[in-house]
C-alpha cells in the first residue's frame, strides 16, 4: 500500500529509551510521502531524561515532520471531528498507555489522538515498548488485539532473562506495519523473536 499523500498522527509518549530508535521510521514515513503530523503526550513533551532534552526532542521531530508538535488534550480533540488523519501511530506506546487505552481512558494528548480518530473508524497502529507486556499489561494487549480498528507493529521479548516481561516492537517493521494498517491489515507474524541482548 502506498503512504503517498495519507496524513498519519504520530504519538511519541514516555518511552525515553525508544526516542532515538523510533526516529529512522518516522523519516521514512516522511520519505514515503506521507504527511506527519507530531503528536506527543505531555510527559513525553515536557521531561528530560538520560536520553535527550525536551527541547532536542521537540526540534528534532518539528525538523523531521515539518509541523508543529500537538502537545494538549485540546489540541488532539479535533482530529475526531475534523477527520484529521487517515492513521493514527503511537511509537513508543508505553504500558501506561496501553493501559489507558484498554480501560477507555482519555487524560492525555496521546489518548485524547487515539480517541477521538477511532471516533471516525479509522486505524490506529500501536509501537510497543513497555517492561511489563508479558505482566500486568498483558491483558491489556489481550484486549486491545481483539479491538476493532486497532493494529500492532509485531513486537518481541527485547531482553528475556534480565526483564521476562517486556515486550518492544520491532521498528524496522513500523512502515510496513502501517501500509498494512492504513488498509485495515495486521502485518504478520505478529509475534517475532527479537535479537538477544
Amino acid at each position: 500500500m502506498e503512504l503517498t499523500g495519507k496524513r498519519i498522527g504520530f504519538a511519541l509518549t514516555g518511552s525515553f529509551c525508544t526516542f532515538e530508535e523510533i526516529m529512522g521510521p518516522l523519516q521514512a514515513l516522511v520519505a514515503a510521502g506521507a504527511t506527519v503530523y507530531p503528536i506527543m503526550s505531555e510527559t513525553a513533551f515536557r521531561l528530560d531524561s538520560r536520553f535527550g532534552s525536551a527541547s532536542r526532542w521537540q526540534a528534532t521531530i518539528t525538523a523531521i515532520t515539518g509541523h508543529d508538535i500537538i502537545h494538549s488534550i485540546d489540541q488532539a480533540e479535533p482530529i475526531g471531528p475534523n477527520q484529521l488523519f487517515d492513521l493514527v501511530i503511537v511509537a513508543p506506546c508505553t504500558g501506561n498507555t496501553l493501559a489507558k487505552l484498554a480501560n477507555a481512558i482519555t487524560d492525555t494528548t496521546a489518548t485524547m489522538a487515539v480517541k477521538a480518530h477511532l471516533r471516525n473508524g479509522r486505524p490506529v497502529l500501536l509501537f510497543v515498548s513497555t517492561n511489563d507486556g508479558l505482566g500486568l499489561n498483558a491483558k491489556n494487549i489481550g484486549v486491545l488485539l481483539a479491538t476493532r480498528h486497532i493494529f500492532f507493529v509485531p513486537f518481541g521479548q527485547d531482553n528475556p532473562q534480565q526483564k521476562p516481561t517486556s515486550l518492544v516492537a520491532d521498528s524496522s517493521l513500523l512502515l510496513a506495519a502501517a501500509e498494512q494498517a492504513v488498509v485495515g491489515q495486521q502485518l504478520q507474524p505478529l509475534l517475532i523473536q527479537r535479537k538477544a541482548k
